[in-house]
């Protein structure tokens, strides 16, 4: 069961005299921040406190200044300035620019390392609630952009960094950046041989395993509002003589776990429909797979697909507008196909290579992301949602020289990014990239394997 996420209290009142407006309220123009780099001054944050309690929280702040600087990092938007080149002592100067505050910074110091951006932020700690006070400046025009502070408990210190950096996001590119939401993710972090269902923030903190069947638990998938987890184990029910894949769904918030469907043979794939009433899933019972809809309590609506005879249709995605993607040997080799909610409007978008499979929707259901197989490994894909303009996002090879394969690929909500798992280590790690694979992050860092993460539509 996953604990409610803490509230924040946030206020928005720091906003002074001097600030003056954007006209358009866009500071950073996406196309145009993949070919330059907005350059980023974010100096340390300063403890507003006794001295004598320095110490004792130094570990709040240290959180909070590492997870602001790799979500900001992470966007690809920044270059963050190293803080050697900085002219001014910011431990001495305040938050505010001089003279407004008697012992503020001076814009000049920063527009001299050619700062286009300018964070400056302090936190305090009384009892157990953390404050954080931030303001955002556009160094250039001398211009508050963000002015804004931030109160939680001290537990909650990523969460509230999270949230300032999707907060920068918006201020300077008019759109939230996807550091509040998390992803589900099928591991054998738990040991032996099993694999078991583990949540995650979107960094790979806060790993929290949310199924113990002590067997084989996989595609796991998140409902539109990210309070349940639908996934398919290999569970052994009273009474029966072998395993079968059998699909769960589970509350986060009541820790209730329910069987979906139980039909002998396949029960997996699942993906919700953009109401949260419906999961669309691959059942076999002993014949080809096909795709079906049915309600949350297990009940058939509709077979989706229908063959041809022999064929297999499997991996269903749903787009926000209730499209289907799928994968379909129908035509000779496994291929993505889009259709209609209700399976009609059949048609192939991918020809080319071995084997395409595990196709996911961008939030504006404008592109598509698949893994493709043209030698002996998988890279993933990106593409039109009609199957035009594709592009490959990775290509990597292990430490023995032979290429590595990327799997698995799940858009972010905000739809800037593409994660994955790649097993270029020996082991089946996390990724992201970039949409346009102009940058690639790792996300795990360990010796466990990692299967089919999907990233959560919400974004907080």
């Amino acid at each position: 069961m996953i604990k409610p996420l803490l509230a924040l209290l946030l206020a928005l009142s720091l906003v002074p005299a001097f600030s003056q407006a954007q006209e358009n309220g866009i500071y950073i123009k996406l196309g145009e921040a993949r070919t330059k780099k907005s350059l980023m001054a974010f100096p340390p944050l300063q403890y507003f406190g006794s001295p004598s309690t320095a110490s004792k929280h130094q570990s709040a702040g240290i959180t909070l200044f590492n997870t602001i600087n790799n979500d900001l990092s992470v966007s690809s938007y920044f270059q963050f300035i190293n803080q050697s080149a900085f002219l001014e002592d910011t431990s001495k100067t305040g938050l505010m620019p001089a003279p407004g505050q008697p012992n503020g910074f001076k814009f000049q110091s920063w527009s001299a390392i050619g700062a286009d951006f300018l964070i400056r932020a302090g936190y305090s700690v009384v009892g157990n609630e953390l404050t954080l006070e931030t303001y955002t400046y556009h160094v250039s025009r001398a211009n508050l952009i963000l002015g804004k502070k931030y109160k939680g408990p001290i537990s909650s210190a990523r969460r509230i960094a999270h949230t300032f950096a999707n907060d920068v996001l918006k201020a300077l590119t008019g759109k939230e950046g996807p550091f509040l939401s998390r992803v589900v993710v099928s591991s054998d972090r738990a040991g032996g041989q099993t694999k078991e269902i583990f949540v995650m923030d979107w960094d790979g903190a806060n790993m929290d395993q949310v199924s113990s069947h002590r067997s084989i638990s996989i595609s796991p998938t998140w409902s539109p509002d990210g309070k349940k987890i639908a996934y398919t184990s290999y569970v052994k029910r009273v009474g029966a003589k072998f395993r079968n894949a059998d699909m769960l769904l589970l509350d986060l918030m009541t820790g209730k776990r329910s069987l979906v469907s139980y039909r002998q043979g396949i029960n997996s794939g699942a993906a919700f429909s953009p109401d949260g009433r419906y999961i669309y899933l691959t059942i076999s019972q002993g014949n080809s797979p096909d795709i079906y809809k049915m309600t949350l309590d297990g009940n058939l609506v509709a077979k989706i697909t229908n063959g041809p005879a022999g064929a297999l249709n499997v991996e269903p995605a749903v787009s926000e507008d209730g499209k289907l993607a799928f994968s379909s040997d129908r035509a000779g080799r496994p291929m993505i196909y889009t259709a209609s909610g209700d399976g009609s409007n059949v048609k192939r978008i991918t020809f080319a290579g071995v084997f395409n499979s595990s196709p996911s929707w961008s939030p504006d259901g404008k592109k598509i992301a698949f893994a493709g197989q043209s030698d002996n490994n998988f890279d993933i894909f990106v593409m039109n949602a009609d199957g035009t303009g594709m592009i490959r996002l990775t290509s990597a090879k292990k430490p023995n020289g032979s290429m590595a394969s990327n799997e698995d690929p799940s858009f972010s909500p905000d739809g800037r990014f593409v994660m994955y798992t790649s097993n270029r280590t020996g082991k089946n790690q996390i990724y992201i990239s970039t949409v346009d694979g102009s940058e690639e992050r790792r996300v795990t860092n360990d010796n466990y394997n990692y299967y089919k993460p999907k990233w959560s539509n919400n974004l907080d």
